[in-house]
């Protein structure tokens, strides 16, 4: 790691939390078991490992320092390659926040390289979608709260709800590993987010956050009934790596054994 690196570590370490006074990079460790995801399983369940996964989504504020010590993440220096048009678009400038932003609201119009480098400068890694999943099927009580149609309503109707993303990372309830915002706050890059394609025809449009779905996605489906689940697969499966949304952040993920 380097020594620039190092000390994005330590400013992210000392900055300012949440309300709750949490650390806002604080990692929870996730007890690893086996669950069955509504795709992408050649089985029928997949194992997930102990991991550590961020309490909190990336901040606005986290990013900012991120980008003043890379510039070659800035919105003017970034290679096209890595981002789209619309990377870090509500921003005043390379390395200010735009008008009535939050600095401890979850970054967004970022994309996926960014996401990606952003966690491996701390020494971390993006989610994979199992674990991903496999952490957001928790409510507040209930390790898998899948079953739960009011859990299952509750997540579809913060999904329909508009700018949440501008809200403080927090705002949403703490699950039962401990983790906040898995639902409510904002969409979340994975590391593989498009190792299972819903629909080849919705990545035309890589401009908005319209959840795109067919009936043809519920084909090799496990539950039909989830269609919390089936909208973020319609998500991931409609965007490319550098593709940057309005209401698309990240948070960080790293293995026990590091």
């Amino acid at each position: 790691m380097t020594r620039t690196c190092l000390l994005l570590v330590s400013w992210l370490a000392m900055s300012a939390g949440p309300a709750s006074g949490q650390s806002s990079t604080e990692m929870q460790k996730i007890t690893g078991g086996t669950f069955v995801p509504l795709y992408g399983a050649d089985s029928a369940e997949v194992h997930i490992d102990d991991f550590y996964l961020d309490v909190y989504p990336v901040t606005n504020a986290q990013f900012v320092d991120f980008v003043r010590s890379y510039p070659n993440w800035r919105r003017s220096q970034v290679i096209r390659l890595f981002a789209d048009q619309n990377y870090l678009r509500t921003w005043a400038d390379d390395t200010t926040l735009g008008a009535g932003m939050l600095p401890r609201a979850p970054v967004t119009y970022v994309s996926w390289f960014a996401a990606k480098a952003y966690c491996e400068c701390l020494g971390k890694r993006l989610p994979t979608m199992d674990e991903w999943e496999y952490v957001a099927m928790a409510d507040e009580k209930q390790k898998d709260a899948r079953a739960d149609s009011l859990f299952n309503q509750r997540i579809i109707s913060g999904y329909e709800t508009p700018d949440t993303h501008i809200q403080p990372v927090g705002s949403t309830y703490r699950n039962f590993w401990g983790i906040y915002d898995m639902h409510g706050l904002i969409w979340e890059w994975t590391s593989d987010f498009n190792s299972v394609l819903i629909s080849g025809e919705s990545r035309k449009d890589g401009d908005t956050d319209r959840n795109l779905f067919c009936a043809a996605g519920s084909v090799n489906a496990t539950d039909l009934m989830n269609y919390a689940a089936f909208m973020r697969y319609a998500l991931r499966g409609s965007i490319k790596a550098r593709y940057s949304l309005r209401s698309l952040g990240f948070r960080c993920a790293k293995d026990v054994s590091e």
